[in-house]
């Protein structure tokens, strides 16, 4: 072997010998942030068949909650009902109170707040305002049972699109309102109603805001 041949098999020789260096380790992914809360308010609905409890979201569907908290503040739900319960297959449904046809307990109608707009969705829990037309809710509400999505606004639907104004949910008391979804109802009731009015209509006591303990 020349001299040239022997320096070139030295050179790959040394090539081949030398340490590979491993690349940088890569950053560590940053942690995600937990989603931040959204600020609500607790208020006890206290029925004969015992307490809801429930979280407002004063936040995201601050129009509504405003409306029912004029309500409880007032104590216009004091001496109420729980009049409907509207069972939608085995799983779902809704039961329905407020102040109905009380003229001396109605306040003004208030703007609509659509679930597109909150970001709320009418599931197991959710309590949402009733009304006719958009913008004309005032003093009567739903508990949804199960998940019930029709409620929600939809603006690939046709007629109305907007849905209802979901507005809180329950964090105690479900087995209360299942209880109610459950009773006996009678057989007429006002249009769109028909077969849903209780027999027994279910007495609200009182409906308070929550005191937080110190």
């Amino acid at each position: 072997m020349n001299a040239r041949l022997m320096l070139l098999a030295c050179s790959l020789l040394t090539i081949a010998a030398a340490p590979q260096t491993a690349p940088p380790p890569a950053p560590a992914p940053s942690p995600t942030a937990a989603p931040r809360p959204y600020a609500t308010i607790a208020v006890t609905i206290t029925t004969t068949e015992g307490p809801i409890t429930l979280a407002l979201e004063r936040e995201r569907a601050p129009i509504t909650t405003a409306n029912f908290l004029r309500y409880v503040d007032k104590k216009r739900f004091d001496g109420t009902a729980f009049y409907r319960a509207m069972p939608l297959g085995e799983s779902a449904g809704l039961i329905q109170g407020g102040v109905r046809n009380r003229s001396d307990l109605i306040l003004p109608p208030i703007a609509h707040e659509p679930t597109t707009t909150t970001g709320l969705t009418h599931d197991d829990g959710a309590i949402s305002l009733a009304r006719a037309a958009p913008g004309s809710g005032r003093g009567d509400f739903f508990i949804v049972v199960g998940s019930v999505p029709t409620l929600d606004a939809n603006p690939a639907a046709s007629g109305d699109k907007l849905g209802y104004a979901a507005f809180g949910h329950v964090t105690a008391g479900m087995d209360i309102v299942r209880r109610i979804l459950r009773a006996p109802t009678a057989a007429g009731g006002p249009p769109g109603m028909t077969g849903q009015i209780l027999s027994a209509p279910v007495k609200i006591v009182s409906v308070r805001r929550v005191v937080a303990r110190r």
